[in-house]
């Protein structure tokens, strides 16, 4: 399969790296930036062709990832749609629900596949935690996702960059749909930079999520209380404890700490960036269903849309209060 990237940034450049060493699989024809300066240094690190236009590269490849700014993912998927490719489109899918849709639909009347980036369902922590629960009646899910503040974020939203992640693991470990959800945060440059929501799922579990720029370090945290365990999972070092008792939950408030087990589980390293696009390549080959397909990027980025209205309205009717004191 030939192989194209669009856009060159720092995940740009993971893409063309992870590419670069799936040479079995395919074929890494070249890249396309509207930035000059920062392709030319690209395509001389990695050795490949740099295109001076898209449309150049859409004519030689079956496949492309699409690494660019979410505003620009609507127009482009349109022109691989006029060019007969095949795309990994970086999450969010694209800036709302109807462009996304409309892209769905246009390339499946081509026979195109779209596979969104939601790249954490290709790392193994989140398969283990899921077989995990298979047996167990969960309560609620307490997910952490934080950065250090950068001043490319910006006019980033938190919840479009980090926090959607945790939306579409959910709904991976979850075995019911969300009845109901709110959100409060805090807007900086007209954008939520530091976001928490609670979300209600039919089953009567929770989850509650914190996604934010303004923290001193990375996190990246899964915990999941049951009726017999809690699980906590640390995503950026494999690691995941666990918790037990023999008896059930209600021994945890009585502190017997006779019945309780502690396991620990070390999971090895796996380059998810690369599983994914080996994944996509192969489905694209073999024209067999897709691992994530464009209508799951849709339901992350209109959950994540209702998360970010419920930030700028709460915002928005605090300062109306205020302004009438």
């Amino acid at each position: 399969m030939k192989v194209g990237v669009i856009g060159t940034g720092s995940m740009g450049e993971k893409h063309v790296r992870a590419y670069s060493a799936l040479s079995n699989y395919c074929h890494l024809i070249g890249v396309y930036d509207n930035n000059k300066t920062r392709a030319k240094e690209i395509s001389n690190k990695y050795e490949v062709t740099l295109f001076e236009s898209i449309t150049e590269l859409l004519q030689v490849v079956d496949i492309v990832s699409i690494v660019v700014p979410t505003e620009y993912h609507y127009e482009i998927g349109l022109l691989c749609i006029k060019y007969n490719v095949h795309m990994l489109i970086e999450k969010p899918i694209t800036n709302n629900v109807n462009e996304a849709n409309e892209l769905i639909q246009k390339a499946k009347e081509k026979g195109l596949k779209i596979q969104v980036g939601h790249i954490e369902l290709y790392n193994p922590l989140i398969n283990i935690l899921k077989h995990m629960l298979v047996n167990e009646k969960v309560i609620a899910f307490d997910v952490h996702r934080m950065s250090p503040y950068d001043q490319r974020l910006e006019t980033v939203d938190v919840v479009q960059d980090l926090m959607i992640h945790d939306i579409y693991i959910l709904k991976e470990l979850a075995t019911s749909e969300i009845s109901n959800l709110c959100a409060l945060g805090q807007i900086i440059n007209n954008t939520p930079k530091h976001a928490s929501a609670i979300i209600k799922f039919r089953d009567g579990s929770v989850a509650h999520l914190t996604a934010s720029f303004k923290s001193v370090k990375k996190i990246r945290t899964i915990r999941v209380f049951t009726e017999k365990s809690i699980i906590s999972a640390n995503l950026l070092n494999g690691h995941i404890e666990v918790i037990k008792t023999f008896e059930g939950y209600k021994d945890f408030q009585n502190n017997n700490a006779d019945i309780k087990r502690i396991e620990t589980i070390e999971v090895p390293y796996i380059d998810s960036l690369k599983l994914q696009l080996g994944d996509f390549i192969n489905s694209v080959k073999n024209d067999t269903p897709l691992t994530v397909k464009g209508e799951d990027g849709v339901n992350a980025l209109a959950i994540c849309n209702r998360i970010s209205s419920y930030i700028k309205e709460s915002e928005k009717s605090l300062e109306n209060k205020n302004s009438k004191q």
